[in-house]
């Protein structure tokens, strides 16, 4: 089921590719970018290239997953948006993260209502979470421009994440 793509007015939400691997993993090795993401550490190249294989692995295993994001009138690669929710995960997350240079565009917020129509009308999702790192106040802004809530706090790859949930 890696072939669902989703579109907005500026963005087709799509499965990654190998022509990603350049624009993902420069995306990747920035430390600002990634500084609320995972365990806050920018990837290699060859990190970032197994991070678009486990990508591609939840699709097929799950049958949902994160999706490169692409401008649609020019191609560039946007960064990703989706879900994630491997063995052990605290719920079904909805999680996004943007090239640097696409910040400050409303593209995150574009990219995830997307992504929420598709949990709940075609996923038949009930509740969609997303965990966010106290000091990632641009996801904050994203999370409650989506309509989501604060539920809660978790322990999420050795730190603290709030989790913020949105219900159908």
């Amino acid at each position: 089921m890696t072939g669902v793509s989703l579109e907005t007015d500026r963005l087709l939400l799509r499965p990654f590719r190998q022509s990603d691997h350049e624009p993902y993993a420069a995306m990747c090795a920035d430390a600002e970018v990634m500084r609320y993401i995972g365990t806050g550490v920018a990837l290699t190249a060859a990190d970032a290239w197994r991070s678009m294989a486990g990508i591609l692995g939840h699709w097929q295993l799950l049958g949902y997953g994160m999706f490169a994001l692409e401008l649609k009138a020019t191609g560039a690669f946007v960064g990703r948006a989706g879900f994630i929710n491997p063995p052990g995960w605290p719920g079904f997350e909805l999680g996004w993260g943007l090239a640097r240079e696409h910040w400050g565009k409303g593209l995150a917020v574009e990219s995830a209502k997307a992504c929420l129509d598709y949990a709940f009308g075609t996923l038949g999702r009930d509740r969609v979470i997303s965990l966010i790192r106290p000091e990632n106040q641009r996801s904050i802004r994203v999370a409650e421009r989506l309509g989501q809530r604060l539920a809660g706090e978790v322990e999420l790859l050795g730190s603290r994440a709030l989790r913020y949930e949105i219900a159908a």
